[in-house]
């Protein structure tokens, strides 16, 4: 154990399980992100005011006033609590979604690469018909059709993109079935879903980390866009897209209540993406990805 200390010093190599914090951007971007992450799931604790409670005798406080640490809207809400409640819905509807593409994708890529005949063709022509259309005006059309609320929002976003995931996990499965280990869990009489799971999804895991990262930012921004446009979530509900939607009339009284959400935005989706990109140059540098 101590000649192995020795050696890793001498080169200037690193244990493998802290490897990754020698790629700046996947330090930084993991450690962001974590703390968005906490502040969504203990959001509750971070809440200072009802973010829907109203007060009509402390409208357009400022800064710091009365206990407010990001002041009050137009209706004398808490701004902090607002933002905190926007970015719990918005990082629950952005993972949920972001989880089923994922589950959807992968599981076509993964039976495309596995059976070249019939099903390799319906899983790309149904790929291609999908990324035909632009997302985001079809998903307006469905919310607007199927109606708003969370399940529908994630519902919608969930099965309209997915066909990134399925190109990249087809074109990684395809390159691992190649391999010298998987044809010879074949000849060896491995059972075909056994070497689907245990050879073949373990090795899209790098690529698909930083799709799925990448993504989320995506995500993100799609939700805060229908929330804007009123087909999101409910009205009165605090999210993000809400609060710029109602800021618009007020942005040359008080411009904070719409840079505030606007901030947010910008910095959850900044940092995923710095998450991701991380994640594709550790996975250059380990050789465990496909470039994205």
């Amino acid at each position: 154990m101590r000649m192995g200390r020795i050696q890793r010093l001498a080169t200037g190599g690193a244990p493998r399980r802290w490897r990754w914090l020698s790629v700046a951007e996947l330090t930084i971007g993991a450690g962001l992100f974590a703390l968005v992450a906490l502040a969504a799931i203990f959001g509750r604790l971070l809440l200072t005011h009802d973010p829907v409670e109203s007060d009509l005798m402390a409208t357009f406080l400022p800064m710091g006033s009365a206990g407010h640490l990001l002041g009050t809207d137009h209706m004398g809400r808490d701004m902090w609590s607002r933002v905190i409640a926007g970015l719990q819905w918005s990082m629950a509807c952005a993972f949920t979604a972001n989880a089923i593409n994922l589950m959807i994708g992968t599981t076509l890529g993964l039976l495309a690469a596995e059976r070249p005949g019939w099903t390799r063709t319906i899983a790309r022509q149904t790929t291609d018909m999908f990324q035909s259309f632009p997302s985001m005006v079809v998903a307006i059309v469905v919310v607007v059709v199927i109606g708003h609320g969370f399940v529908p929002l994630v519902a919608t976003l969930g099965f309209l993109s997915w066909p990134i995931f399925m190109r990249v996990a087809y074109a990684e499965a395809s390159s691992i079935y190649a391999r010298d280990y998987v044809k010879a869990a074949r000849i060896a009489g491995v059972s075909r879903p056994a070497i689907m799971l245990g050879h073949v999804l373990p090795g899209l895991r790098a690529s698909l980390m930083v799709v799925f990262a990448l993504h989320f930012a995506t995500l993100l921004i799609a939700e805060s866009g229908l929330s804007f446009l009123g087909i999101g979530a409910p009205l009165g509900v605090p999210t993000w897209g809400n609060m710029l939607a109602e800021a618009r009339q007020y942005v040359l009284v008080a411009p904070r209540v719409l840079l505030v959400p606007a901030a947010a935005i910008i910095f959850a989706v900044i940092t995923t993406n710095l998450l991701g990109d991380g994640l594709a140059a550790y996975a250059r540098r380990t050789g465990r990805g496909i470039e994205i």
